[in-house]
């Protein structure tokens, strides 16, 4: 079993925002709380909450919107105070980093002495912390999280894991059905036969048990090269613009894939290089739990770009002294476990289809091409949003709760530029909403766009809105009603403002 030590940095989507442990404050993402700072927690804040609920726990709540490549950028600093005593340091993720810790110990005089140290470095550096060894990586993290750090004794992960309850393994539709069974800690779930939970959970279950156990993900025997995967990049003249390199990193990126998939190979773990034109060679490991997709080891490129120096320019300004080269190589290999075809035909049109996508992306940018994406909202123009080809889309409870949320049947067409539109009583005066959503009067007539005025037959509403009420510059009110005219067309309008727009078109 390898020894792992892992470097845990709390909270770090906060402290990538500049929000300090003692400052209650919280990292949002669509409305939820994705992170919150030791002092939010102490009030009772918690992921997953919404922000209004973590409010009124926590009236002075500091709310930050979550900035992924400032959590990458930031964390390279970490990651260089770690390199700075042993090289071989893989970031699982930003804020998570590990490294091999058998050869490093008998450096430094033992494996506490080792996790003090890298700990320390850390600290001065300027990050809380907190540093753990173990066999495997999921218990090393466990130790790093819990009061600080700790040495799990060589062999003992099983008995240092169990008291843990089952939500630790970052599954809780699993976690949810074991509970239901029985079975609460992951000491429990450790005992169960692994053929019996394979057959009733599938792999997922299988890969839990054995993270439960104390073992590691997949047996510890990657698949070594028959030939040298790794790819290069030239530039001539180097390259002065960091944008350069990182499109260079997509292009590169999909070559890896093609030569990994004639091997029937797959890579947990990747190293970046990057050469510059003084010289200097900066290197980066990546681990991912399956392959990293040409977005994903882009992204990972600006980041090393963005933090080579302090004073670095940004990811789109110049680089500092040019880059000559970049290489990407393999680092560990396991067997491509496959994955699902898609629903128009051989997985490979799925792959010519995203190199083409990235061609285009490469010519137009990285927002060149789009895919909609269903989302949480109230208004039916706030339910989908565009995201680029290639990235997550964005997180968050699509389904709600949605107070305010106008009710099914969806509008069929939302216009781009809301018309605007006047809505009157019967007398001809304007139809005005109170800030307690009275109506002054029924609405009686319409006129979209200056057009004429076409009487109401039926209307229904308001659906009140008071969005963002805690941030003065992004706050909304607004209500929306459903009207149906004599001539038998069907609007949803919104009313925020005093001013009446056409949000959707039921044709």
């Amino acid at each position: 079993m390898t020894r792992v030590l892992v470097v845990w940095c709390p909270d770090w989507p906060a402290t990538a925002v500049g929000v300090e442990a003692a400052t209650p404050g919280v990292v949002v993402v669509q409305g939820q709380v994705a992170a919150c700072t030791a002092a939010a927690r102490a009030e009772g804040v918690r992921r997953g909450q919404r922000i209004r609920d973590a409010q009124r726990r926590c009236p002075e709540l500091v709310v930050r919107e979550r900035d992924v490549d400032a959590e990458g950028r930031l964390f390279e600093t970490v990651v260089d105070a770690v390199a700075e005593l042993t090289p071989k340091v893989e970031v699982v993720r930003p804020g998570l980093c590990a490294i091999p810790a058998r050869g490093p110990a008998r450096f430094y005089g033992g494996e506490e002495a080792l996790r003090v140290l890298v700990q320390d470095a850390v600290v001065e550096a300027g990050f809380d912390c907190g540093s753990g060894i173990a066999d495997g990586l999921f218990a090393a993290e466990l130790a790093a999280r819990g009061g600080g750090g700790a040495v799990v004794p060589s062999g003992g992960s099983a008995a240092f894991l169990a008291p843990y309850p089952l939500s630790v393994l970052g599954r809780p539709e699993l976690a949810d059905l074991l509970a239901r069974l029985g079975v609460r800690t992951l000491g429990g779930f450790a005992a169960l036969p692994s053929g019996h939970v394979a057959g009733r959970f599938g792999a997922d279950g299988a890969l839990a048990h054995r993270l439960a156990r104390g073992e590691e993900p997949r047996p510890l025997a990657p698949a070594q090269a028959a030939a040298d995967l790794s790819v290069r990049g030239d530039f001539d003249p180097p390259a002065a613009q960091a944008e350069q390199v990182v499109f260079a990193a997509k292009r590169l990126a999909g070559e890896l894939h093609e030569g990994l998939a004639e091997g029937g190979l797959t890579c947990v773990r990747l190293e970046v290089e990057v050469g510059f034109a003084d010289g200097r060679v900066l290197h980066r490991l990546w681990r991912h739990d399956g392959a990293l997709s040409t977005l994903a080891v882009a992204e990972r490129v600006r980041w090393q770009l963005s933090a080579w120096r302090d004073d670095a320019p940004g990811p789109d300004e110049a680089v500092w002294g040019g880059v000559c080269w970049l290489e990407l190589v393999p680092d560990q290999l396991v067997p491509d476990e496959g994955r699902q075809q898609a629903l128009w035909g051989q997985a490979a049109v799925t792959d010519r289809i995203a190199r083409a996508a990235d061609r285009i992306q490469t010519l137009l940018g990285h927002r060149g091409i789009t895919r909609p994406v269903l989302v949480g909202g109230r208004g039916p123009g706030e339910q989908v949003v565009r995201v680029p080809v290639g990235d997550l889309p964005p997180g968050g409870a699509p389904g709600g709760p949605w107070p305010g949320r106008v009710p099914a049947p969806a509008p069929a067409a939302v216009p781009v530029a809301p018309p605007s539109v006047d809505v009157t009583d019967a007398s001809g005066a304007p139809v005005v909403v109170s800030a307690r959503c009275t109506l002054s009067a029924p609405p009686a007539r319409i006129a979209i766009g200056g057009g004429r005025a076409v009487p109401v037959s039926a209307w229904t509403g308001p659906w009140p809105a008071d969005e963002r009420w805690w941030d003065p510059d992004r706050s909304r009110r607004r209500a929306r009603f459903q009207v149906v005219t004599a001539e038998g067309a069907a609007f949803l309008l919104a009313v925020e403002g005093g001013r009446w727009h056409v949000e959707g078109d039921y044709d």
